[in-house]
């Protein structure tokens, strides 16, 4: 009994490896064909927006470097949301998320809110969490008031950004939401195309 206890384990092991490897090379092919499109010399920022001010939640990292490159081409300022408490990546991580994106019961932030009023453009940009805005971006939003600004929305992502851009239009209150752009968690391989999709995506708002 205990051996074919043993070779249903395993055997699950063995499913669960496989569907997740075959996702990640379908997430690996998608991404090639996506930069293919971004790749050669870089592109200049040909129209700058205004005076920009990137606000963004990050906690893996990903989100931050976007938020840097963008910073880097628009000569704008950084607005980094942080949490009361650090968030840690414990093992039941997602399911406090769940929970709290269920409870609507967000995590507590700290430091002032920036002043709006000084810019002309805001870009915000996050994580996806369970297909949607992160609970951290989420408090954000329950707390600012855009005043008919014009909100440029970015996420970063493992493969699917979900509903996260209707659901920031629809918490981002008065905001006058503008073109926005989605970046896969990316390999140092495709720096260059990324800084490309960049500075294409800036130069179309």
């Amino acid at each position: 009994m205990f051996k074919i206890i043993m070779y249903i384990i395993l055997a699950a092991i063995i499913i669960g490896l496989s569907i997740g490897g075959a996702h990640l090379y379908k997430v690996s092919k998608r991404n090639a064909q996506e930069m293919a499109q971004y790749e050669g010399q870089g592109e200049a920022v040909r129209r700058l927006p205004g005076r920009t001010l990137i606000v963004y939640y990050s906690l893996s990292g990903h989100t931050k470097d976007i938020a840097e490159r963008i910073q880097k081409m628009t000569g704008g300022e950084l607005y980094e949301i942080k949490t009361a408490e650090k968030i840690n990546r414990y093992p039941w991580f997602y399911l406090t998320l769940k929970k709290q994106l269920n409870d609507k019961k967000y995590p507590a932030l700290s430091g002032n809110l920036p002043d709006f009023a000084k810019y002309n453009t805001i870009f915000v940009g996050g994580p996806v969490w369970w297909y949607t805005v992160s609970t951290p971006m989420r408090a954000f939003l329950e707390q600012v008031d855009f005043a008919d600004k014009k909100v440029v929305p970015f996420t970063t992502q493992g493969s699917n950004v979900g509903t996260y851009f209707a659901d920031f239009t629809a918490a981002a209150k008065n905001a006058k939401i503008q073109k926005s752009a989605s970046f896969n968690n990316m390999p140092e391989k495709y720096n260059q195309a990324v800084d490309n999709k960049i500075a294409a995506w800036i130069n179309s708002l």
